[in-house]
């Protein structure tokens, strides 16, 4: 398998490396698109921003709206106009033998706009492409005054987030989560040992420029484990053409007395761009409603990150290095009696995460071809401590190595038809290393899937259809078997000393597949239909766990075959200038579905075993959203979103999230006195009964959460300062969370909490 793994590195590198060398020596020369951009008054927008997606190339507009964009290649492209406070644009258009001249007029309006995807398979708006995707701004993500990332992204609807504490969190979408949705870094799929929602991924907000959600199954695109959606931060655009840029960012949040700070600087020049920031977040260990601290939920992280790359007018080469260092407590049985003081420094029992990623992201044109090339390399390093005070402080120790690849081809002989053609893959190595407990044995995974998938786009109609193979291979060799745990109840060797583990070797094959249709009726209303089949195979734990985890005895199953799922999902979306109304509908058949089960099997002490099972099961639901311009500069938005779980023999699936109805109200003026896009802003949230709890959960009550936030710019040269306090759960309410891990030790989730915000860009050169 190392072999093969390789060989298969060696061959990828090679033709990056070739490729990249005739990039290089292409010419400089390209078409300009150029124009001005205006309000409704007819007033220039001076600043306002203009950005092409396939080449990752921008600029601002004049101070008398007047805007130029150079070294463009021929053919389809997609320009994205934006300015705050004013809906974006975003302009088809195709560049053939001569420069274009493009006016834009923008409208101010508070309401929601489609931007530019890129987690559909190609760049295209949202309104094109058949997948349901949505998007949250990096600006809405701080709004919602949360110090985990993950959490701030569950105001769309269909997106939950299990928890246990602010620190240790995981995803959902539409009731599936750990192995069954991934997790992307700008389109790098995380291995973060994401079997199991204790285990956080390794990722923050720091030159995130957005956050893409795909709802439903994408293995299409993605390989396996896409088969509940797919989750993709995407980074930070480089500097416009010409300049040398950075901004600062500080935040506070009462409820944890938490510290959430960053400092990024990049620049762009005429072929090279360049990129570096750095963060950190400190957080106490979080108050609940009753004014209570919760143990061991505090948690620290910094990261670095850097980019770089050429842009020539045959493509653009870039690079990228991440490294996450975080510390995460675990609020776990043992620290209860021993954590009495509310602290910031992690002591005990919490787990030791870094995480460095390397990528290489590349994209060639020649003709009507476009050809990319994608390396990555990560090194998970996962560590659990224990207590300091037992002989053994480091219970797990474990080194995770994953190296992905993707060369795609796309071909677009017009501009209403591409074809796209793939070829993806990763190879995986885990290694424990000196540590007694062994969460996963050492083992080998190698991935390899072929797609093809084309669009059509005829007048009002979008057809995309496509299809995918792909082969997973797992080699588990003989080694001495150990337990472990995660904290609850003492210590034991789960295990008799010495007792081996005997080898595994799986082949899993798979096909998956989608077709989808949007159909825009008219400028304002469009209809999406896609159906879609995915699958995920057993994971290392599912296969081979054989020890106590929590408070259970967990058995893997070497039995267990893959899991399939299809859906059906039907989208209906009206907009207009003063109102915009969205409703999806889906519905999940999910054929051998996998979850722990008790058994009537005990181990020598007596202890009975849970297992991993299979059994059919469905999932559906509905979600809306509702905008209105009640007044030019009044806003108000609900959004809701209902969900169903259950196997075929009638018990529930876990981790369902409660219905939730939510209401916002914003006021907005572009200028006020001398503030720029002052804003007022009152909302609440509406969680329903979770009374249809699965087999490890009791019901849960519902709530009602207020929340509150004012904020503004000021002009300066450099840019807008933009400042925000915004407070949650404002009444300081006691209540608990159904996907809340912690509801079993009694604690509630976090009471009140006030952020503070402030953002200070600076510009070097212009």
């Amino acid at each position: 398998m190392a072999v093969f793994g390789m060989k298969q590195i060696i061959i990828i590198t090679s033709i990056i490396i070739t490729l990249f060398i005739l990039n290089i020596a292409s010419g400089q020369s390209g078409y300009v698109i150029s124009g001005k951009i205006v309000d409704d008054q007819q007033k220039p927008l001076a600043g306002a921003n203009i950005f092409v997606p396939e080449f990752q190339s921008g600029t601002v507009s004049a101070d008398d709206g007047t805007y130029r964009l150079e070294k463009l290649k021929k053919g389809r492209v997609k320009i994205q106009f934006s300015f705050i406070g004013y809906k974006t644009l975003i302009k088809d258009t195709v560049i053939s033998d001569e420069d274009l001249v493009i006016d834009i007029m923008l409208y101010f309006s508070t309401l929601l706009s489609q931007e530019v995807v890129v987690s559909g398979g190609r760049p295209s708006s949202q309104h094109e492409t058949a997948l349901k995707v949505e998007t949250i701004k990096l600006t809405a993500i701080k709004s919602t005054a949360n110090p985990s990332l993950m959490k701030s992204i569950a105001n769309i609807p269909g997106v939950d987030v299990i928890s246990k504490g602010s620190g240790v969190t995981s995803p959902v979408i539409r009731g599936l989560s750990t192995s069954n949705i991934l997790v992307l870094n700008n389109g790098i799929r995380l291995e973060n040992y994401q079997f199991s929602a204790n285990h956080p991924y390794l990722i923050d907000e720091f030159g995130t420029d957005r956050v893409e959600v795909i709802k439903g199954p994408a293995s299409l695109i993605y390989g396996p484990n896409a088969i509940g959606g797919v989750i993709n931060f995407i980074r930070e655009k480089p500097a416009n053409s010409g300049s040398i840029t950075g901004d600062a960012n500080l935040q506070y949040y009462s409820n944890t007395n938490g510290v959430t700070a960053n400092l990024g600087i990049k620049g762009t020049g005429n072929k090279l761009f360049w990129g570096v920031r750095g963060g950190m977040k400190s957080n106490m260990d979080y108050l609940q409603g009753s004014g209570n601290f919760v143990p061991n939920t505090r948690f620290n992280q910094a990261s670095i990150k850097t980019f770089g790359g050429l842009r020539t007018k045959s493509g653009f080469f870039r690079i990228y290095y991440d490294y996450i260092k975080m510390k995460a407590g675990m609020c776990v049985l043992p620290v209860i009696p021993v954590i009495t003081e509310r602290g910031r420094k992690n002591r005990i029992w919490y787990q030791d995460l870094d995480m460095h990623l390397v990528a290489s992201q590349n994209t060639f044109y020649h003709k009507d071809f476009k050809l990319q090339a994608n390396l990555a390399y990560q090194n998970n390093h996962r560590r659990l401590k224990g207590d300091e005070t037992e002989p053994q402080f480091t219970l797990v120790d474990t080194k995770l190595n994953t190296f992905n690849y993707e060369v795609k081809s796309d071909y677009a002989p017009s501009v209403r038809f591409n074809f796209i053609m793939a070829i993806q893959g990763m190879y995986q190595q885990n290694k424990n290393q000196e540590a007694p407990e062994h969460v996963l044995p050492d083992y080998a995974l190698n991935d390899i899937g072929l797609s093809a998938m084309s669009q059509l786009d005829q007048n009002q109609v979008h057809l995309q259809v496509g299809l995918r193979f792909d082969n997973r291979i797992i080699d588990v060799p003989e080694q001495e078997m150990h337990g472990h745990h995660h904290g609850e109840g003492e210590h034991e060797e789960d295990e008799p000393e010495g007792q081996v583990f005997e080898p595994l070797h799986k082949y899993y094959g798979n096909i998956s597949g989608s077709i989808g249709l949007t159909y825009e009726w008219s400028d304002q209303f469009l209809l999406r239909v896609n159906l879609a089949s995915a699958y995920r195979t057993p994971n290392i734990a599912e296969l081979t766990q054989d020890g106590v985890h929590g408070t259970r005895y967990e058995q893997g199953n070497r039995d267990l075959t893959s899991q399939r799922n299809y859906e059906a999902d039907l989208n209906l979306h009206y907009h207009s200038r003063s109102w915009m109304f969205d409703i999806a509908g889906y519905y999940n058949f999910i054929l051998e579905y996998i979850f722990l089960a008790p058994t009537s099997d005990t181990t020598s002490e007596g202890q009975f075993i849970y297992r991993y099972l299979q059994n059919d099961a469905s999932i559906y639901g509905l979600e809306a959203i509702i905008e209105a311009l009640a007044m030019p500069e009044l806003n108000i938005k609900g959004t809701f979103s209902y969900i169903r779980g259950r196997q075929s023999d009638g018990d529930n699936l876990p981790f369902i999230p409660q219905n939730k109805l939510k209401i916002d109200i914003k006021w907005l003026r572009k200028e006020l006195w001398e503030l720029g896009n002052f804003y007022i802003r009152a909302g609440m949230g509406i969680a329903m009964d979770q009374d249809e709890p699965a087999l490890f959960e009791t019901k849960t009550g519902g709530y009602l959460l207020c929340d509150a936030g004012v904020g503004f710019s000021i002009k300066t040269s450099s840019g807008p300062i933009q400042f925000d306090i915004v407070a949650t759960n404002i009444f300081n309410k006691q209540y608990i969370d159904h996907l809340s891990t912690l509801k079993e030790l009694g604690y509630q989730d976090p009471g009140l909490n006030v952020m503070v915000n402030i953002n200070v860009p600076f510009s070097v050169k212009k």
